[in-house]
This record gives structure tokens, sequence and C-alpha cells, in this order.
């Protein structure tokens, strides 16, 4: 219990505290609402428009956990090749820093010129590349970790490559794994919410966000970014819940496989 409070105390009493001073600079200095609507304006906005704040979130939402999975299985499946094969290894680093280094703001704009104005694919191809850089890197490096005792063994057992990177190779890695989803996942929804801003559907947060703006309802835009906000919170703390999860079973998983 004392653990728990240690660890969350003390930013729940630092929201508070920021959320009331935003509160009184908001309305003791009458700063319009176009500059920082206060919180409460936020809040009652949220809650006129909870539903269409819900819906938009669960768009924006889906089409990041759709770009979340596909980038981190091609980013591990990506990772192993390129431990395995040196060619892999130059042809998908050189790939990945590539597309690590094209802006989003440039390339959200191309996907949607590219297809359909009535399909969600551009945003979740956005979220798949943002997400692909970080697990193929993290990940590349964890499964080149390996402790050289645990290499010599496998040698003398005379196991396999699939042998080797699946009892091995995979376990040593998951600490780094983690660590690339650690960004990727908030990244994600970053990445879907960015894309709604260049066209396409507009069902989605960054699309609410702009339309909001544009009709100077600001305190409802704020109320999109709070919900944007929350999405990627609870993105990364799915990871982190399956990265203790992972923990503890970690050694005895692999050990029955």
């Amino acid at each position: 219990m004392r653990r728990l409070l240690h660890t969350w105390l003390p930013p729940v009493v630092f929201g508070i505290a920021l959320l009331a001073l935003w509160q009184i600079v908001t309305v003791v200095g009458k700063v319009p609402s176009f500059l920082l609507p206060s919180p409460s304006s936020i809040w009652k906005a949220l809650s006129d428009n909870f539903d269409a704040v819900t819906q938009a979130a669960q768009a924006t939402g889906v089409n990041a956990l759709v770009g979340l999975i596909v980038g981190a299985v091609l980013g591990i499946a990506a990772a192993i090749l390129a431990v395995r094969f040196r060619t892999v290894d130059g042809v998908l680093g050189a790939l990945a820093m590539g597309a690590a280094a094209v802006p989003i703001v440039a390339l959200a704009p191309l996907l949607n010129s590219m297809y359909s104005t009535t399909t969600d694919l551009p945003r979740r191809l956005v979220a798949t590349i943002v997400v692909f850089f970080p697990v193929f890197v993290s990940t590349t490096r964890g499964l080149r970790q390996v402790p050289r005792v645990h290499a010599d063994l496998m040698t003398a057992y005379a196991a396999s490559g699939w042998q080797v990177t699946r009892t091995v190779r995979l376990p040593a890695a998951l600490p780094h794994l983690f660590t690339g989803l650690r960004i990727a996942a908030p990244g994600a929804v970053i990445a879907a919410l960015i894309a709604e801003y260049f066209g396409g559907l507009q069902h989605g947060l960054g699309s609410r966000i702009t339309s909001a703006a544009a009709d100077t309802a600001y305190p409802r835009a704020w109320a999109y970014v709070t919900a944007a906000m929350v999405l990627g919170l609870l993105f990364l703390a799915v990871v982190l819940l399956l990265e203790q999860l992972t923990r503890r079973p970690r050694t005895t998983f692999w050990r029955t496989k």
C-alpha cells in the first residue's frame, strides 16, 4: 500500500494542482478561450459532446490499434530475419532508417492521395510505419544481446537457427521489445491522429479537432484533444500491463515449449 502511494500520489497531486492553477489563471486573468480555455469549460464541452467524443476516439483508436499490431508483428519478424541473415539486415536496416526519417506530416497527405478518401487504410498505414521502426530497432538489439554461454550451449546441442531464436534470443529480447512498444504505442495514436488532419473520412479525433477549431468552438476542440491524450495513455497502460504479465511466467513459458 505504501509503495502504491509513493508511486501514484505525487503525479495525482501534481495533476490536481496544475488543473487548479490553470483554472485560476484562465478565470482570474480572463484569458480568451482561443488562447487557452479553462478546465471547467473543457469539461462542460466534453460532457455535452460525450457521445461524439467517444465515437471519434473509437475511430482513431481502431486505426491506431491496427497500425500498432501490424507494425509490431512486421517489426518483430523483420528483426528475426535481420539477426539470422546479414543481407536482410543490411536491406531492412536501411529501409527502417529511411522510414523513420520521413516526417508523418509529409507522408500522410501522400498516402491519402494514393487511396480512396472513403477508407481508413492511409491512417493505418501511417501508424504501421511509425510503429515499425522502434519495434524493429529495439527487438534487433535485444536479439543480438544473448549471453555467449547460452549461444555456445545451443551450438553444442546442435540446435537449429529457429530453435536458438525461440528458446534463447526471443526470451532475452523481451525487455528490449517492450521498450520499443512503449515508444510505439503512443506513437501509433499520434500518427493516426495526425493522418486525420489531411483529408479522408471525417470521423476521427483529428478531423473533429480541426472542425471545432474552425468553428471557434475552442473548448470543444480541447475536449477532443483530451480524448486523444486519454487514448494515448490507454495504449501505453496496456503495453505496461502486458510487460508486467510477461515478466514472471516468461521463464516457465519458454522452457515448456
